[in-house]
């Protein structure tokens, strides 16, 4: 069982988005969790054998644009939902594994991940990759930009 990024880096990715973009934030974050909320507890109660399966792959994202083109309002789970895999797979690829973009063709495509551990046994092996220091760098970019905002509004508040 693959688990890519780290859950709360998609969300935080999301609400990122839907604020530089000024769509909801909160759609876009609930997009964004929907692939992990849908095939991981599918994969923990052993309906399929990886936790990248329908919600993580390209047909389902494309049907769900299909469901966006007719209801513009769902845009922005959308985009969430396309941002969660878009980032798994640039993980993938940071990590050097870019076979395991096969992913996206489920079930079409049938793999078997390169990296195939358990929740704890995955998390030990992820604060080693490339991609946990990416995650890293783009946490303190946030909480820079966070805490950047906050002393400017003070600083306005102070003022006026």
């Amino acid at each position: 069982m693959d688990h890519p990024v780290l859950f709360p880096t998609h969300l935080a990715a999301a609400y990122v988005l839907g604020k530089r973009w000024d769509l909801s934030a909160p759609l876009l974050v609930v997009g964004a969790a929907l692939p992990d909320l849908i095939d991981k507890p599918a994969a923990l109660v052993g309906i399929v054998d990886l936790y990248q399966t329908a919600a993580h792959s390209l047909p389902v994202l494309v049907a769900g644009f299909v469901v966006v083109f007719l209801r513009r309002a769902w845009t922005p789970v959308w985009l969430g939902w396309a941002s969660h895999l878009a980032l798994d797979a640039v993980h993938m690829i940071v990590n050097g594994r870019p076979t395991d973009l096969l992913f996206l063709g489920w079930p079409a495509i049938r793999h078997t991940p390169v990296i195939s551990l358990p929740p704890i046994a995955f998390a030990r092996y992820y604060v080693a990759t490339p991609s946990f220091f990416v995650e890293c760098v783009v946490w303190g970019a946030l909480a820079a930009a966070i805490l950047r905002r906050r002393s400017s509004e003070s600083r306005t508040e102070r003022r006026g």
